[in-house]
């Protein structure tokens, strides 16, 4: 058998989302604006959480965790993608390349499992309230965050490994915005077969198992709420849920959309818009779904506001 003469890449170019020249600068001022506005406001929903002394229940904790890993995965994609519509070749290094999948991959897993923790508080919430305080203590909720931290952390380091084990030599041009794993696979001459595998079965089970969480956790929710007789009760309680809700449908059903699609119809263009919606939509929609729809957070930043200009006003007439 002949042997394949390789040389091992030690860059990659990425094409971005469009190589349409007219239409570069006008996504680029889109994509600014949205990502200055996630920045700010996850940002600003961990220090109004941070601040706030009625915000400090296990329901906030979650969330400021949540708003965590959205500005962080947002700044590990956005970034880059915006250089690509800015140069006329978007390079990145081989070492860079496996920072980004590597990052991109663990905070991905943390959302998809810090969803799963945030609906097992909502049960607990509604079904058990009087033992709410118990169940979920303070040694309960670090735990909640810290096994997604860490099973995230474990199976993105696990998977970069595997991918930047392989020779790439066929060609650097990944037809993607950021260095993520199926485009990468593209261009291998190596044997992918137990990569791809691997990639099904942790995928498989992480988006099941928390799905399942999620999905028995509002199975009993509803349950309770349903046999509430007081019909505030039951909106007080749909309005605690609310926000999660909407923001558990918006995430897994975009990642339900990318992998049920049938293969006649998949293309790494559809793969394209759907990353875009989970990389940069989602992290700039979640705070406005928690603040907006959540009366004890727009009290907090309406005080962290007055507080932040009564300061002002004193320092300028101290002046």
């Amino acid at each position: 058998m002949a042997q394949i003469n390789c040389t091992q890449v030690t860059e990659f170019i990425l094409m971005g989302l469009t190589d349409r020249q007219e239409l570069k600068m006008p996504l680029f001022v889109i994509f600014l604006s949205i990502y200055l506005f996630t920045v700010v406001s996850n940002l600003g929903l961990i220090l109004v959480i941070r601040t706030d002394a009625r915000l400090n229940t296990p329901m906030y904790f979650f969330l400021s965790n949540l708003a965590f890993v959205d500005f962080c995965y947002a700044s590990v994609i956005t970034p880059k993608m915006l250089g690509n519509f800015l140069y006329k070749q978007n390079v990145i290094s081989f070492n860079a390349c496996a920072a980004q999948l590597g990052c991109f991959l663990a905070f991905m897993t943390a959302e998809c499992l810090l969803l799963a923790s945030m609906a097992y508080d909502r049960y607990v919430a509604i079904c058990n309230p009087l033992l709410y305080m118990v169940s979920m203590s303070s040694a309960i909720c670090i735990q909640l965050v810290a096994v997604p931290y860490s099973y995230s952390f474990l199976v993105a380091l696990f998977h970069t490994i595997l991918t930047f084990r392989l020779s790439y030599c066929h060609s650097n041009v990944i037809n993607h915005f950021y260095c993520d794993d199926m485009p990468l696979l593209r261009l291998t001459c190596s044997d992918t077969h137990s990569k791809q595998l691997w990639i099904f079965a942790c995928a498989g089970i992480m988006f099941i198992s928390s799905l399942l969480i999620v999905f028995v956790s509002y199975v009993y929710i509803i349950s309770a709420i349903l046999r509430m007789r007081s019909a505030e009760g039951r909106r007080k309680a749909f309005s605690t849920c609310g926000s999660h809700m909407l923001a558990v449908t918006i995430f897994y059903g975009t990642l339900i959309f990318m992998n049920l699609q049938p293969s006649s119809n998949h293309s790494l263009d559809t793969d394209k818009m759907a990353s875009v919606f989970y990389t940069v939509i989602i992290p700039m929609l979640n705070p406005l779904i928690y603040s907006l729809r959540n009366k004890d957070v727009k009290e907090a930043l309406k005080k962290v506001i007055t507080n932040r200009n009564e300061a002002f006003v004193f320092m300028t007439l101290r002046k």
